[in-house]
């Protein structure tokens, strides 16, 4: 009863010191009614701030689509040009040396010379062999040209060698029968051993008459076969002209000269070097560069050939070079590798690929700032 007959004022007032106590341990300090109404006004000018921020926000990527919409860049591209290996196609010794690494040089002008003695030698004694082919053909021609007079007269000489003989052996047999048709006492035994004999010598005299006839009469053949030698002769000359002319090439191989206009780059070669043919030596970078960019396929959709890029160097920011989309290689990098994918195997992952691009520079470069190969570029092509 003691409890309930407690002041009610001084629970009033127990309650009040409660509750600033209250608002003290949340604030630090006891708001005014003023401050409560500042901070209600603040709310809605947060509200309309963070309203424009988020509106200016996505007018400016609307404006930045709108502005880029029409234009499709890449960081995945590069520089690149020709470079032609230099190799020499004799072996020796190298005893000249006249270009230096990244030195500019134009077509043909000596880069190095190879010791050309034994060359030398070759092409003096395969000079020497021609001057004796062209003596045997000479020979030979002249041959043939004996040869179609001699065969006919020849065979003549023997159809009347064969005639005489057989006029001797006609005269030996007459004597041989006469001396054998009269007594003995009209002869005597020496005649007829004469008579004998020389009807022997008259018959091997016609054998061989006509043996000589027999060797005289293919005219034809005999011919032909000068005509064969004539041509042998010039065949082995045609072979002699070959090799002086493999000799000269060989000599004027010794001297390096360059194909092309460019720069020196990988040279690996120092005077007195020994190098082999096919030894890649050096290599030369021609003036002309490009750039290949390799675009996603979802990104070359829109791009023709012709249409215009803009290229920014990472080595040069300064440069803004200009230029044009040449063209768009049938296969994409994967395709060309080593180990091309094989999607057939069930196991397939859908990747994008890049398909290579080729941009020609016109305009932008500076003559005395040349590009290296392999630089990062990042192109951007215009659509149309």
């Amino acid at each position: 009863m003691a409890e309930d007959d407690s002041n009610p004022h001084e629970q009033q007032q127990g309650d009040h010191g409660s509750q600033g106590q209250g608002e003290q341990g949340q604030g630090g300090q006891a708001k005014s009614p003023g401050q409560d109404k500042k901070d209600k006004k603040k709310s809605p000018l947060v509200r309309i701030i963070l309203i424009g921020l988020v509106i200016l926000a996505i007018l400016g990527a609307a404006l930045y689509w709108f502005l880029t919409r029409n234009e499709m860049d890449t960081d995945d591209a590069f520089t690149t040009g020709r470079k032609v290996a230099i190799a020499p196609h004799v072996n020796g010794y190298v005893t000249q040396l006249l270009v230096n690494d990244n030195q500019f040089v134009h077509k043909g002008q000596i880069l190095l010379i190879i010791d050309d003695r034994d060359y030398r030698a070759t092409r003096d004694k395969d000079a020497a062999a021609l001057v004796q082919d062209k003596a045997r053909i000479a020979a030979a021609q002249l041959g043939r040209s004996i040869a179609e007079k001699n065969f006919p007269g020849q065979l003549v000489t023997a159809q009347g060698g064969l005639k005489d003989a057989q006029a001797q052996l006609f005269k030996a047999q007459t004597d041989y029968r006469r001396q054998h048709s009269v007594s003995r006492a009209a002869t005597t035994q020496q005649d007829v051993d004469y008579s004998k004999a020389s009807l022997d010598q008259a018959e091997a005299a016609v054998m061989e008459a006509q043996g000589r006839l027999q060797v005289a009469e293919p005219v034809k053949a005999n011919i032909a076969n000068t005509v064969t030698q004539v041509e042998v002769a010039n065949a082995t000359l045609a072979s002699a002209q070959a090799d002086l002319a493999l000799a000269d090439l060989n000599l004027g191989w010794t001297v390096v000269r360059a194909p092309c206009d460019g720069w020196i780059s990988q040279r690996n070669v120092e005077q007195g070097n020994f190098v082999q043919t096919g030894q890649q030596l050096l290599s030369i970078v021609e003036p002309e560069v490009w750039v290949v960019a390799n675009y996603k396929e979802t990104e070359i959709t829109r791009m023709r050939i012709g249409q215009k890029v803009d290229i920014s160097v990472d080595a040069y920011p300064f440069l803004n070079l200009h230029g044009h989309v040449d063209s768009i290689q049938l296969g994409t990098g994967s395709s060309f590798s080593t180990f091309p994918p094989e999607n057939a195997t069930g196991n397939f992952v859908k990747i994008v690929q890049r398909v290579p691009v080729k941009i020609l520079i016109d305009s932008g470069l500076d003559p005395n700032l040349p590009l290296p190969l392999g630089l990062s570029v990042e192109p951007t092509v215009h659509f149309e």
